[in-house]
């Protein structure tokens, strides 16, 4: 089942070279792959397959990882994924947006007020075009590590003091702390987007009332920035998926963010080697780790 349901192209052959099993995606999209029959030679030459000998029963097999064809079916299965949750993301403010213009022309209604509701609209279409490019930007390559360590503390502080007029709008008290020895190999403009993400994350979810801490700390693995907040917090069977790609809590899906803040910091965070991870419960707020490998 779990050959079968493989998004790779994968095979596994018996001593004879021939097909003894192979993934939905090796029968689809790989030519001459046929159960029983001897998997083409073309095939495993140069760099296209990675072949793993193995024993079973006192006979010998090899699994076969196609990994060209492999990866483009599943880089291709994945955009068209993204493509489609982006435009399911653009069409709610869309709609949005076309109602509020249509009430406008009624008469009798409150004009300023509706230009100021679509103006919020557009700001939230032009958050989440902004932030797929910077993702786009992320995945074809931009560098995300530094030829030098960049101080982790004022960059958190920079981030504090730009969002302070947001913060007190969302009644959250954002703060920053930590070891002002703490840097990473990561640029200053990633480091700031990781920041700003997290930040943002805590402003929009943890609620009035509550206090969101950015800190910085060194540890002998490396450095871990986090934020954690007191506030509601989300259900433990919600903190894996905190970090996938639109992902939203049934209690976050009213607000306005664009669903990718925590998905960028991820991206970032591994993209420089290192790891992200999310704590707390419901009612007990939420804490987002993530831990920079030591240079």
């Amino acid at each position: 089942m779990l050959l079968e349901e493989s998004r790779e192209a994968v095979v596994v052959l018996d001593m004879d070279g021939r097909v003894i099993a192979a993934s939905r995606r090796a029968r689809q999209s790989v030519e001459g792959v046929r159960e029983g029959e001897p998997l083409p030679a073309e095939l495993l030459r140069g760099e296209r397959a990675l072949v793993v000998p193995y024993a079973v029963g006192g006979r010998t097999e090899q699994l076969v990882y196609l990994s060209q064809v492999g990866d483009l079916a599943a880089y291709e299965e994945l955009r068209s994924g993204f493509t489609a949750a982006v435009s399911h993301e653009l069409r709610t403010p869309l709609a949005r947006l076309l109602a509020l213009l249509e009430l406008a022309l009624l008469p009798g209604e409150n004009v300023a007020e509706l230009v100021e509701s679509a103006r919020r609209e557009v700001e939230q279409i032009r958050e989440l075009i902004d932030e797929v490019l910077f993702l786009s930007e992320l995945e074809s390559g931009a560098r995300v590590v530094s030829l030098g360590a960049t101080p982790v503390l004022p960059v958190l502080g920079e981030v504090v003091s730009d969002l302070d007029e947001r913060a007190a709008r969302a009644g959250v008290t954002l703060s920053a702390q930590g070891d002002e020895h703490a840097a990473i190999e990561v640029r200053p403009r990633m480091l700031r987007v990781v920041a700003q993400n997290l930040a943002e994350n805590a402003l929009r979810y943890a609620g009035p009332g509550t206090a969101a801490r950015l800190s910085v700390e060194r540890s002998p693995e490396g450095v871990v920035l986090s934020i954690a907040d007191d506030g509601a917090g989300v259900d433990d069977s919600d903190l894996p998926r905190l970090f996938e790609r639109f992902y939203r809590t049934d209690r976050s899906r009213a607000s306005r963010g664009t669903g990718l803040g925590l998905a960028i910091v991820k991206h970032v965070v591994t993209s420089a080697g290192g790891t992200v991870e999310a704590r707390g419960g419901r009612g007990r707020g939420l804490e987002v780790r993530c831990s920079f490998p030591a240079r």
